[in-house]
């Protein structure tokens, strides 16, 4: 199935019967979320694959094959799509529910917020139809739910992007924020000094952090401290400050002036090349492109 073009946002909601399907072997170069209103639906991205049902919201990121479609068994599957590039500070908010290879599963929302995450999608479809120089409405009108019912995607750009990126972020918070990943503990629980690790991460993301370096911070071999951290956080040290990099230069990207080069070295990336293809592979498109479509020229 064909996929949009990495810098463009695109919003849709189906209602589909058995027998949909999209499956993408190499993938998609936009971010995709997938929430699922009612019925059932497979979801497999890479080596990850689940089911999704009601108040199940599926984040898929950017270059891997991908597979989705109507649960063999279930009536029907009405979901929300959205073909994005993620906002840096999402990475943080879905890292707890990835599933590996960019795949991500916030499941079992709670059923007290799902209206309000229908709310801002049905929000999100009707500003990607405003025109700028046109007043807003006051009132949107709920999405019909008939079998079969498709409303038609819209491509976005400038402000109206902005307006419904917004909407998805809402959505994202608060499935985030409200539902709890699997095995997953309160910020007071876990070992103490994977905490602290994660704290030297989030504080100093371009220091040049090694295993043997956070090992010593936090008082235990590097042997066992990459084992105490994977079993805690489900990555790799090294990982997790890949992924505190990324997003940091992200930042500087949006807010800086700083050549792709400074980011890099800002960022703790050894060189302008890894740090492209880092990013590339977390946002879908390179450093230059990212900075150009968050910062438009006036």
């Amino acid at each position: 199935m064909s996929v949009p073009a990495a810098e463009l946002t695109i919003v849709g909601h189906y209602d589909n019967a058995p027998g949909y399907a999209t499956r993408r072997p190499a993938g998609s170069p936009s971010w995709l979320l997938l929430w699922t209103e009612a019925g059932a639906g497979f979801v497999a991205q890479g080596g990850a694959s689940f089911e999704v049902r009601a108040g199940d919201l599926a984040v898929l990121g950017s270059g891997v094959s991908q597979h989705y479609r109507v649960l063999p068994g279930a009536e029907r599957w009405r979901f929300w799509w959205v073909h994005f590039q993620p906002r840096p500070s999402w990475a943080a908010w879905l890292g707890p529910f990835a599933r590996g290879d960019g795949c991500h599963l916030v499941g079992g929302v709670p059923v007290g917020v799902r209206g309000r995450m229908g709310l801002a999608f049905e929000r999100a479809l009707q500003d990607a139809r405003w025109v700028p120089a046109a007043p807003l409405p006051d009132v949107y009108p709920p999405v019909a739910a008939s079998a079969e019912a498709r409303l038609p995607a819209v491509v976005l750009s400038g402000p109206v992007r902005e307006l419904v990126l917004g909407a998805v972020e809402e959505a994202i918070v608060l499935a985030t924020a409200s539902a709890r990943p699997e095995g997953a503990r309160r910020p007071d629980e876990g070992d103490e000094r994977v905490r602290r690790a994660l704290a030297l991460i989030a504080a100093e993301p371009g220091a040049a952090h090694s295993v043997a370096s956070l090992a010593r911070a936090v008082a235990l071999s590097p042997s066992r401290f990459a084992h105490l951290f994977a079993a805690e956080t489900g990555r790799s040290p090294m990982q997790a400050v890949r992924e505190a990099r990324v997003r940091h230069a992200a930042s500087l990207l949006e807010v800086t002036d700083l050549d792709v080069g400074q980011v890099a070295a800002a960022s703790g990336f050894v060189s302008p090349f890894h740090f492209s293809r880092a990013f590339s592979r977390e946002y879908g498109l390179p450093p230059r492109d990212y900075r150009a479509r968050r910062r438009p020229p006036s």
